[in-house]
Parts: structure tokens; C-alpha cells; sequence
């Protein structure tokens, strides 16, 4: 291979890693997760964009709380804030494919 084409190559690769994407999840909070900044720590730790698509959560509430997130970031970031989401045992559900169908 052409040290051009491992340039070229490459340059492709390190584009396609900085590309944003976004994908649509439901989560479901435990009440021993409230008072965690989960959302914050998407932002902060993992560099996403989170938007705050429906929320079901009380300020005493007495059951679990219910999220559905929109992810903006890299397909890294991504990975990154969901292997987050899954170490603190919370459910989650991809909303992307299901919402993909309806068309």
C-alpha cells in the first residue's frame, strides 16, 4: 500500500470516529439512583448531548422514575454513556429502531 493511501485511509477512519449521530433510548431509574447526576454525568464524563425527550418522575416519588433520552455525540461517546447507563443497573431500551419502523 502507498504511504498516500494510509493517509487517505486514515483520514477516513478519523472521520467517521468524530461523526455525531444521535439514537433515542427509555431508561427506567431505580429510586436507589435518585440523587445520582446521571444525566449530568452523560453530558460531563462522556461528552454527549442529552436532550429530555419525556420524564416520569416525582419529587417524592414512591416509584421508579422513567426516561426517554436523546443521545447526540460520536458512536464512541455513545458506547461510553450506555456501558455507563448498564454499570448502574439501569433498564435500558433502544427507542432509534422502533421509531425507524413506523415510517
Amino acid at each position: 500500500m502507498l504511504a498516500a493511501e494510509c493517509i487517505d485511509s486514515r483520514a477516513t477512519v478519523n472521520t467517521e470516529e468524530k461523526r455525531r449521530t444521535t439514537t433515542r433510548i427509555a431508561m427506567r431509574v431505580p429510586r436507589s439512583c435518585f440523587g445520582e447526576p446521571i444525566i449530568s454525568r452523560l453530558s460531563c464524563e462522556h461528552g454527549l448531548i442529552v436532550t429530555i425527550i419525556a420524564a416520569l418522575l416525582g419529587e417524592n416519588p414512591e416509584d421508579d422514575g422513567w426516561f426517554t433520552l436523546e443521545l447526540t455525540g460520536t458512536t464512541q461517546q455513545i458506547q461510553s454513556g450506555i456501558i455507563y447507563l448498564e454499570e448502574l443497573d439501569l433498564e435500558i431500551w433502544d427507542k432509534t429502531a422502533v421509531e425507524d419502523e413506523s415510517w
